[in-house]
């Protein structure tokens, strides 16, 4: 990637957090207050992601080697990940910041055109993981009601046709990755946008003057998944162990205050808050939505509304902390040059 380019990634990214940081709601006193409640666990909970990003990144590199393409070294593809996250979080309607940086800068090591599809699979690798988790936690909540407490994880009318509709929403979405897998999506989702009015006219032209680009995406991630079965599922299970790893955060935080709180409570909390925070995914870092959906979480699971404010705090504070650091490695690197 150029240098303009990635000064200017950079300074949008700075500039993003900044202004994230002035516009706090809460304030510098209750931040002091909760992390001082946390105690240890807050640097715990932080390194704990160190970890999920180390499964991220993994991931990614999966579906990057292939044996062809040049070579990339593990530590830059755990920047790549790691930055091209800390610019969703802070980038309206995600993925309008951290894909294109990553195609940019791993376009130096493999080529414009395996950057492309490499980064448009592993997002859709992220994304299908997160309906896997969905779908994860409506067969453990009703699991947990047969096996553990039917008290605690009730099945009433109205849980039974919410939870019915998720698990037919999740199963349905799941099948369609599985075309786009198998016979790739580019292409379809650039005939679907030619059709939307504000952006038909953008769609259009992008799809004519670049079809043989979006085809060439197209066959390779079709090949992923039909030649490459070991990497494309080892890539999946990563992403999904992530998700699952990450569930822990939540275990830590509510399980040390609340007796009886499991880790598959934290499963069930990381689950519904995540699903209800990626329903306002055009907010930037989903202000507001992790927060409505923790309070709704939790009360599901009989957890006091005070602890979910807690825990909704602290990592909104994690997540800041890593959005710093994913800023600041994209400077902290040397140039690749650029291969078209």
């Amino acid at each position: 990637m150029k240098k303009r380019w990635r000064n200017i990634f950079f300074l949008c990214g700075l500039a993003a957090v900044v202004i994230m940081l002035l516009t706090m709601k809460s304030d510098w006193h209750q931040v002091r207050g909760v992390l001082t409640q946390a105690g240890i666990w807050f640097p715990v909970i932080v390194l704990l992601w160190g970890a999920v990003y180390v499964l991220n990144a993994c991931s990614f590199g999966l579906i990057i080697r292939d044996g062809h393409s040049g070579r990339v070294p593990f530590g830059r593809i755990f920047q790549l990940t790691v930055s091209g996250y800390a610019l969703n979080y802070v980038t309206p309607l995600g993925l309008l910041g951290g894909e294109p940086y990553r195609i940019l800068e791993l376009g130096g090591y493999v080529g414009r055109r395996k950057a492309a599809s490499s980064t448009i699979l592993y997002a859709m690798m992220h994304v299908c993981s997160h309906f896997c988790l969905w779908m994860t936690g409506v067969i453990v909540y009703v699991l947990l009601h047969f096996l553990a407490d039917a008290g605690k994880y009730p099945l009433g009318t109205g849980m039974v046709i919410l939870l019915s509709l998720m698990g037919v929403v999740f199963a349905t979405v799941l099948y369609l990755f599985s075309l786009g897998y198998r016979k790739g999506f580019v292409v379809k989702v650039f005939g679907l946008l030619c059709r939307v009015p504000l952006v038909r006219r953008w769609a259009v032209g992008f799809r004519d003057s670049h079809l043989e680009q979006l085809a060439s995406v197209d066959e390779q991630i079709a090949a992923l998944h039909a030649e490459r079965r070991t990497p494309f599922w080892g890539s999946l299970l990563l992403e999904y162990m992530a998700r699952v790893l990450s569930s822990l955060e939540y275990w830590l935080l509510i399980g040390l205050l609340v007796p009886g709180f499991t880790f598959f409570d934290g499963l069930l909390v990381l689950a519904f808050s995540s699903l209800f925070s990626n329903m306002v995914f055009f907010s930037p870092m989903q202000l507001g939505g992790r927060e409505g959906g923790m309070a709704i979480a939790a009360s599901g699971l009989q957890v006091p509304g005070a602890y979910g404010v807690y825990v909704s705090l602290v990592t909104r504070v994690r997540e800041l902390v890593w959005t710093v650091v994913g800023i600041l490695l994209m400077k902290l690197h040397h140039d690749t040059g650029n291969t078209d």
